[in-house]
């Protein structure tokens, strides 16, 4: 095998966020620029002679380019073996389970997560590593320090590896096989699921719809719901995964589902409905006449998981982002379990799932997950519910509002911000930040005392690293908040993110409409932040 060692100059711009480096596409394309970032991740990584390394992607416009181009590096670099999806086509949930079950060192997950594909869209690399979760800050601060400087890259010269034949290859010396990027995890599934009782609730008659969004989880989701589960043909639309989603945008959201929301709020739609995004890490999940906001759906996830046959022993812990409402803290005081807040991002669940200490992680951005893998994971979530729903033997409402009634309601809303100028969004934040000191015992109207205000710092309670800045928290006597930060998913400019709390007890009001139950924390927040004067918006680019 000849090593071919190619010169290379840096790219300014390759620090990865939040979960990898995500650019648009034709940032990707440009000479070296993907060569570049996997050579820096190589030479940050230690060990690995001979080793696994897994590699796949949700499907979409460049995956198939960057994939040969990583396998061909990873023969270079010294890899033993390479693990990929048929097609290039792994789930992140799915690519994680791959890493853990196999033993890999670490994986390549291509992707832009929930964010437009096609030639004018995004696209995305991250490195996760032998605990199938993303890498931790210590390895992405050494890959970005490294693209600084980086001037040549290895690679060999060879043909194309036919990703679409199962079975062994070889790329130079090193072995490429290529696996159903379904298999596994479906296998993992069936573990923790009572599928039999899932296939009775089908047979029945139970309805559902399921939104694969012309993105990763179709293959997934026509296997698993309907195939395995019973679920009629046609439960899963747009299930084949598209280079550019079908020109849709793959965010399970109530923008993006609206239809599929409409549809549920009617008699004549079916009794439960989902969706999942581009790369199959997040989902939605309404019922009728219900939509679950991500930070409920985590807590009633948590308070039921005993129901499944994975969790029936319990759950040791409950982790969520600190922008995620405290709906979930209720459920864990009751259990007695431990209760954690973390920055946002899901590597920051790793060390705490690995330890033990938690079960049951969840962002507000509508990921959720467990231990059985170490990213959030999508159809996971769906297939929980659907499990909870056929032991309980009632609807997601009925569900919904008994929880309320046990452990109170969290209003919540998030507020996005798209494409803002960088310099304005970073001067608003820091500006917010110099009135912290100041806020505390502050009253605002007759309800709202200011109990605390800072920048959140994160303190890992396993390794003891320390994250800062990590969000702006304002919290009230009340158990109301507003939170604001910058977030790292956007590839052009800054997104500005607004979260709005409001905690109403078990024996109050539940049927309140959320934006006016919020509405007080809407107009404080822009007191405080003055966010729409400062961007020019008059409204949000995306209410959650």
């Amino acid at each position: 095998m000849m090593i071919q060692t190619i010169k290379t100059t840096p790219y300014g711009d390759q620090k990865p966020g939040t979960s990898g480096l995500r650019k648009r596409v034709t940032v990707y394309q440009q000479p070296h620029y993907v060569e570049n970032y996997l050579q820096a991740i190589f030479d940050s990584l230690e060990g690995f002679d001979g080793q696994t390394l897994v590699i796949g992607g949700d499907g979409r416009f460049y995956n198939d380019v960057a994939i040969q181009t990583a396998i061909r590096m990873a023969a270079a670099n010294g890899f033993g073996r390479v693990l990929v999806g048929q097609g290039g086509l792994l789930s992140t949930p799915a690519a994680s389970h791959v890493i853990r079950h196999h033993k890999a060192f670490g994986g390549l997950v291509l992707s832009a997560s929930h964010n437009p594909g096609g030639p004018d869209g995004d696209f995305g690399i991250k490195y996760n590593i032998g605990n199938g979760g993303p890498a931790p800050e210590r390895i992405t601060d050494a890959v970005y320090e490294r693209t600084k400087v980086i001037d040549t890259y290895k690679t060999i010269d060879a043909p194309d590896v036919a990703l679409d034949q199962i079975g062994t290859q070889h790329s130079g010396e090193m072995v490429v096989e290529v696996i159903d990027p379904v298999a596994d995890y479906a296998a993992l599934m069936e573990t923790l699921f009572d599928f039999d009782a899932i296939r009775a609730l089908f047979a029945s008659g139970f309805r559902m719809t399921f939104d694969a969004m012309n993105a990763i989880t179709g293959p997934y989701a026509h296997a698993i719901l309907e195939d395995k589960l019973g679920a009629p043909k046609g439960t899963v639309k747009n299930g084949t995964p598209l280079p550019d989603f079908g020109q849709g945008h793959p965010d399970p959201n109530l923008v993006y589902c609206k239809d599929m929301f409409d549809l549920l709020m009617t008699p004549e739609g079916p009794d439960f409905g989902a969706a999942s995004d581009g790369d199959g890490d997040r989902n939605l999940i309404i019922g009728k006449n219900r939509f679950v906001t991500p930070s409920d759906s985590l807590a009633l996830l948590a308070a039921n998981a005993h129901l499944a046959p994975g969790y029936k022993s319990g759950i040791a812990g409950i982790a969520r982002s600190m922008p995620t409402s405290a709906a979930a803290d209720r459920v864990a005081d009751k259990l007695g379990i431990e209760m954690h807040e973390t920055p946002t991002g899901w590597k920051f669940f790793g060390n705490l799932l690995d330890a033990g200490r938690v079960t049951i992680c969840g962002e507000e951005s509508a990921g959720t997950g467990s231990d059985h893998v170490r990213e959030k994971d999508g159809l996971w979530a769906v297939l929980l519910w659907l499990n909870i729903v056929a032991v309980r033997k009632q609807g997601v409402d009925e569900i919904v509002r008994e929880h309320w009634a046990t452990f109170g309601r969290n209003y919540y809303t998030r507020h996005d911000y798209e494409e803002v100028d960088a310099t304005i969004a970073g001067k608003l934040v820091d500006d917010l930040r110099a009135q912290l000191p100041s806020l505390p015992g502050k009253n605002f109207g007759e309800d709202l005392q200011v109990a605390y205000a800072d920048d959140f710092k994160y303190l890992d309670p396993v390794d003891g690293s320390t994250s800062a800045k990590q969000g702006v928290r304002i919290g009230f006597t009340d158990g109301s908040r507003i939170v604001l930060r910058l977030s790292g998913t956007g590839t052009v400019g800054a997104t500005l993110r607004l979260y709005l709390e409001r905690y109403e007890a078990a024996d109050g009001r539940h049927d309140l409409e959320t934006q006016t139950a919020l509405e007080p924390l809407i107009g404080l927040s822009e007191q405080l932040a003055g966010i729409k004067q400062r961007t020019g918006r008059k409204d949000p680019s995306v209410i959650t």
